[in-house]
């Protein structure tokens, strides 16, 4: 008995150390799954080709060097005349609901604390809907604290307008019955009409809320007499506006990881999104249920008066007009024709690019260094900025309803006099891994089903992304928009990104590419988009090459800031280091900053200088000596696997 005892004891020793041991060894493999894919995924191919290391040095100071030309432009946003600090007894409060997508939200806040302090209103620190009205999203941060940090927005703005995180409790309450008046404001609205409309309320009722759709609630281009407010609104995007300090943590190991070894990046965004293309009619240039589902949403447009025009338009029509956007495929050979090699690290930016990873195929076959979030994060790193989210019903997927073999026999008898063909077979039911995602329904249904809670909480995602894409995008060494000024008449981002870019750093390499242009230029050569001869390449690196400087920024001018100021906040928001007496020349310190900054980055780096002219020069110079290899400049077809 005593041994029987002591076996039994040894088999559940056993049995406990075999599941402890089992444990062990899956936690190891979860772990190591982690870490095998964040050493992959960052992993860059590098060019090793010793004997062109002096042909990339000098290619390198052509496309990555600073816009010379645009040195002189300083960001300054400080007010330039009497701007007297707000006092505590205001005209009343305002709060605030705004809707939209990430660069609409950004745009929006803007305007509403140049509205507060055109009103002389203390601000309640407003609500952004898409986090609030998202299910199951971390109880950790309110609707603005998803996003941007409070406190900095609160310290940012102390001189130019009071902000409060909550109405006093009182008028808490009375908000709540819904006692105070609420204003829809109308898009580009001007001062006037807040003036004449809303002051008049907000001195009666002392609260009045605002619920702002899609941005513009206020004139982008003001006249001169409201100057200072256009700089109080770079103040607010460029100074005040701060993400949450995890997301800007996350977002800055992005760049530490994206320039290793000392490499520059590029930056991308293809604006591929599915309300832009529906809005300008650019379906045909999709497949398959794309193309519907870009048809499906111009018709709800249409409905809804949204646009005015036909449903069936001529795609490529649009597209001649520069109305819809350059194809990856497109900016690929762009940047071939430009000279970026084949190993240029490129980061792809945007939360939603629709058409998915198909349409990104030929980019990714020429640029093998394209990477996104996904990429350069693991899953554990992403997940932290979410912090602790509620669980959620998992999507019920119902199997399409068959008919049993007994209801088949069972109408089979019941059917009328014989003779009769014999019944179909069942129907093979339909599971939910054979659908195509989030569009399946429409070859099942001819309305979109109401978006999920976990669709919901998805939407609150992207704000994240779009934000650390922002971040990524800004502080890129080069950018280039696939997308901007899309002609919806609202902010996109793109057109955000060049406008933050244009502010802090405009001697940067941003591209402004004129769509129009480019799309004819592509029809010039569509029989030999990869081998394309020596006057396509040159017309094609002149324009992007002009884009980078004044007759880029004349055209974003023209284009972009009537629909969004913060597109292009100069010559507002900025200054001039000339010494010929311009009347928006820099104070003295901003000069002996830079001269101070100069001076330390000469002595830490000795770089050369970059300048567009001698760089294209010594380029020629240095590929007319090199005849084992054919160069761009001469009359040949360009080597598809260069």
């Amino acid at each position: 008995m005593i041994m029987i005892s002591k076996i039994k004891w040894l088999l559940l020793g056993g049995l406990v150390l075999s599941f402890l041991s089992l444990m062990v060894h899956m936690f190891v493999a979860n772990t190591s799954v982690e870490l095998v894919q964040y050493s992959v995924m960052t992993r860059f191919i590098e060019d090793l080709n010793i004997e062109a290391a002096g042909k990339q040095r000098i290619r390198s100071r052509r496309l990555w060097g600073k816009v010379k030309s645009l040195e002189v432009l300083q960001p300054y946003a400080n007010p330039r005349s009497k701007y007297p600090v707000p006092v505590e007894e205001s005209n009343g409060y305002i709060y605030a609901k705004i809707f939209g997508e990430f660069e609409k939200i950004r745009s929006s806040i803007c305007d509403l604390v140049a509205i507060s302090r055109l009103l002389n209103a203390t601000l309640v620190i407003p609500e952004i809907q898409e986090s609030t009205s998202s299910k199951g999203i971390s109880s950790e941060f309110k609707s603005f604290s998803y996003l941007y940090n409070e406190e900095q927005f609160i310290a940012s703005l102390k001189n130019d307008i009071i902000i409060v995180k909550n109405l006093p409790p009182k008028l808490k309450e009375a908000r709540k019955r819904k006692e105070f008046p609420t204003f829809k404001p109308k898009k580009l609205a001007s001062p006037d009409y807040y003036i004449k409309e809303l002051l008049p309320e907000l001195k009666k009722s002392k609260v009045i809320g605002l619920v702002i759709m899609d941005g513009g609630c206020l004139q982008p281009i003001l006249s001169s007499k409201w100057v200072e407010y256009q700089r109080l609104r770079c103040r607010v995007a460029f100074h005040a506006l701060h993400f949450r300090p995890e997301i800007l943590e996350l977002a800055h190991l992005m760049v530490k990881r994206l320039r290793a070894s000392g490499q520059p990046y590029l930056a991308y965004h293809p604006g591929l999104v599915r309300d832009s293309l529906a809005r300008k009619g650019c379906a045909e240039l999709f497949q398959d249920v794309h193309t519907e589902l870009i048809q499906y949403r111009r018709a709800q447009m249409i409905k809804q008066k949204i646009i005015r025009d036909e449903l069936s338009v001529d795609s490529y029509i649009r597209k001649f007009n520069g109305s819809c956007p350059l194809m990856p495929e497109e900016v690929g050979l762009l940047f071939r024709a430009m000279g970026y090699p084949p190993t240029t690290r490129i980061y792809l930016a945007g939360s939603e690019t629709f058409g998915g990873q198909r349409v990104m195929i030929p980019l990714r076959a020429m640029y093998t260094n394209l990477v996104d979030r996904s990429n350069l994060c693991n899953r554990y790193e992403l997940n932290k900025l979410f912090g602790s989210e509620g669980p959620l019903p998992s999507n019920s997927f119902n199997l399409t309803p068959t008919k049993t073999s007994k209801e088949l026999k069972k109408e089979w008898d019941q059917a009328g006099p014989r003779p009769r063909p014999l019944p179909p077979p069942p129907d093979r039911p339909l599971y939910q891994h054979e659908k195509e995602g989030w569009h399946g329904w429409v070859a099942e249904k001819d309305s979109e089903p109401d978006p999920s809670p976990i669709d919901l909480r998805e939407k609150a995602h992207r704000l994240l992304w779009d934000a650390l894409d922002y971040v990524v995008s800004v502080e890129a060494d080069a950018f280039f928009p696939g997308f901007h000024n899309d002609g919806s008449g609202l902010p996109d981002f793109s057109s955000l990104v060049m406008g933050h870019r244009l502010y802090e750093m405009a001697s940067a390499r941003t591209y402004r590419p004129d769509r129009k242009f480019l799309a004819n230029l592509f029809n010039s050569t569509q029989d030999h988009l990869y081998y394309p001869k020596r006057s396509w390449i040159l017309a094609a690196r002149k324009h992007l090459n002009d884009s980078l400087g004044e007759e880029g920024l004349e055209r974003q001018l023209i284009q972009s800031k009537p629909l969004s100021f913060l597109s292009h906040p100069i010559p507002e928001c900025s200054c001039t280091i000339s010494k010929t007496g311009d009347k928006n020349v820099c104070p003295k310190w901003i000069e002996a900053s830079l001269a101070k900054s100069k001076l330390q980055e000469g002595t830490e780096n000795e770089q050369p200088d970059y300048s567009d002219e001698t760089d294209e020069q010594t380029d020629e110079e240095d590929e007319s000596k090199t005849h084992d290899s054919p160069s761009l400049e001469e009359d040949v077809e360009m080597d598809p696997d260069d």
